[in-house]
């Protein structure tokens, strides 16, 4: 309990640091990837204090060169800061409208150019996916927890729609990326934490341009399936839940 209370004022005093040097350099950073090697650094103090190892599998399957929708299982609190600091790539969040309300680090977030969805506005989460599509056309990737929250029990939770008119508007390649090892470290209603050892599997890309609105529920169907087989593939005795 006391390690974990010393990591909460730990992660207070170094989310106010960095949230506020994000800010400063965004006014020096158009495209918004100095705030994001800010948020890298951030993550890295975090996952460093609280004890936890990362290792990365499938950097091959991007290309730096390129634009992705990227798509992630949604384990624990600690999912955020370990593809902040371990995804290899310049990225954006698509992220609940809640977020963007936390003190400083919200206004970090929008000053980095991460994308607000309010979800309890459907007009408003419109407008939100057609600016998102259009920052992906012009060459920026997102990150999306296309289950739109941490998962209850470790296994992976149906998935909402939004990821994926996003993906199919914008035309560009989703990448599943499958996070192994958080749910024990911090799972959903616990606070305590623990330390432990965290695999990022980034896998290979599954084309959006072959899919239309029509038919976005079949790749959404395709991309779960691939998160799902992954998973349970390194998680068969369950030792990671």
């Amino acid at each position: 309990m006391i390690r974990t209370l010393l990591l909460i004022l730990w992660t207070l005093l170094v989310t106010g640091f960095f949230a506020i040097l994000a800010i400063f350099v965004s006014f020096t950073s158009k495209s918004g990837d100095l705030p994001h090697i800010v948020a890298r650094i951030w993550a890295k103090c975090i996952l460093v204090a609280s004890g936890i190892k990362v290792t990365v599998k499938g950097h091959s399957n991007i290309d730096s060169a390129g634009s992705y929708i990227y798509m992630s299982n949604h384990l624990s609190n600690f999912d955020i800061p370990v593809l902040l600091a371990y995804l290899p790539v310049q990225f954006r969040w698509l992220a609940k409208a809640e977020l963007f309300k936390i003190p400083l680090f919200g206004y970090a977030m929008q000053r980095a150019g991460y994308i607000s969805i309010d979800r309890s506005n459907f007009r408003s989460a419109v407008q939100s996916l057609k600016r998102a599509a259009k920052n992906i056309r012009d060459g920026v990737s997102v990150l999306i927890f296309p289950e739109g929250t941490r998962s209850q029990d470790c296994n992976i939770q149906p998935f909402k729609k939004g990821g994926f008119v996003l993906a199919v508007d914008s035309g560009v390649p989703i990448i599943p990326v499958i996070i192994h090892g958080t749910w024990p470290i911090m799972p959903k209603k616990r606070v305590l934490v623990k330390p432990g050892n965290v695999v990022l599997e980034i896998v290979k890309p599954i084309k959006s341009s072959d899919y239309t609105r029509k038919t976005k529920e079949d790749l959404m169907e395709k991309v779960r399936n691939v998160l799902i087989e992954s998973f349970e593939k390194v998680n068969k005795d369950r030792s990671l839940c």
